[in-house]
């Protein structure tokens, strides 16, 4: 029997995992990749009795490769809030999926393990830009306001360097990323120790400083659109950049439109704080679409469908 973990390489992703193996830890095969490879299932080759744990990715998209592992024998135990669809009926099949926009993958481990790993979960959260649910998360801790700010930049910068189009993007890969928070029981150890932490810090202030610098190219009172040119650092900072928008106008839905190098476009979506809804059925109208309900994204959409989807996203939001 062996053990395989599989994991979105965001700061929910990574999160979730880290709380699991502090409490139950065990060598297992690794398998991750950047923020928007979700397809994971299709990289696990597992036989009968081999326990497969997923994390954070959508059980819609990987439907089919958990049908193959199911019927193969394998044991799957699976977290996650993005949309699911049905959910496949198999005894060897333990899902933990919740579509509220209020709630993470983290959140939903921390329950399963009783608050065991709490300042954890409350990091993934911010890093899912679920500020409101980080902090109702962390009220048992009582922390400190400069306590609570650490834990969301920690979370921004986790989740900021799963962002790209392949891993030469990042600055860590995820898979790394997480070796280096697994010795961690404490967030506040690996901020002050970490030479990681440190990397992402420095990498996330020079992209967010270039971010800043971009005009709207659409501003209206309930959608706002920025286009971001074609380079790692627009790669990088596309998702936690949005994030920021979205906390700064809450009332207003935000895309980031990134130039690919083949000419297609990378999109990010946040429906609006005070209304968090829609950007998944609006990035699943596209190829390549998902997401959940506050926050959602389109992989590579077609240079000709951009006029389609800024007129669909005017509509879901106006």
């Amino acid at each position: 029997m062996k053990y395989i973990d599989v994991f979105n390489g965001d700061a929910d992703g990574i999160c979730a995992l880290h709380q699991l193996r502090l409490a139950a830890p065990r060598d297992a095969e690794l398998v991750t990749g950047v923020k928007r490879d979700i397809a994971l299932l299709k990289r696990v080759h597992a036989e009968a009795g081999d326990q497969v744990t997923v994390l954070d990715i959508s059980l819609d998209k990987n439907r089919d490769e958990l049908n193959r592992l199911l019927a193969g024998g394998a044991r799957v135990r699976y977290f996650d809030h993005h949309f699911a669809g049905e959910i496949p009926q198999s005894a060897d099949l333990e899902a933990h999926i919740n579509t509220d926009a209020d709630v993470c993958t983290s959140l939903l481990v921390n329950d399963f393990l009783g608050g065991a790993y709490l300042p954890w979960a409350v990091v993934a959260a911010f890093g899912d830009n679920l500020f409101a649910s980080a902090r109702a998360a962390a009220s048992p801790l009582g922390l400190t306001d400069m306590q609570l700010s650490q834990l969301a930049h920690l979370g921004t910068l986790i989740n900021y360097n799963g962002y790209g189009v392949e891993l030469d993007d990042l600055y860590v890969a995820p898979d790394q990323l997480y070796r280096e928070v697994a010795p961690f029981a404490d967030p506040f150890a690996f901020i002050a120790d970490s030479a990681a932490y440190r990397q992402l810090d420095e990498g996330y202030a020079s992209d967010m400083a270039q971010a800043r610098e971009l005009d709207f190219s659409i501003d209206e009172s309930a959608i706002r659109v920025v286009f971001l040119p074609d380079a790692p650092w627009t790669r990088r900072v596309s998702g936690v950049f949005g994030n920021e928008l979205a906390r700064g106008a809450p009332a207003r839905a935000h895309a980031l439109v990134t130039l690919l190098p083949g000419g297609d476009y990378r999109v990010s979506v946040r429906a609006p704080l005070e209304n968090k809804s829609g950007a998944d059925a609006l990035c699943m109208q596209f190829p390549s679409g998902g997401g959940r309900k506050a926050a959602a994204g389109i992989n590579a959409l077609p240079a000709e469908q951009l006029d389609h989807f800024i007129a669909a996203f005017r509509a879901a939001y106006s």
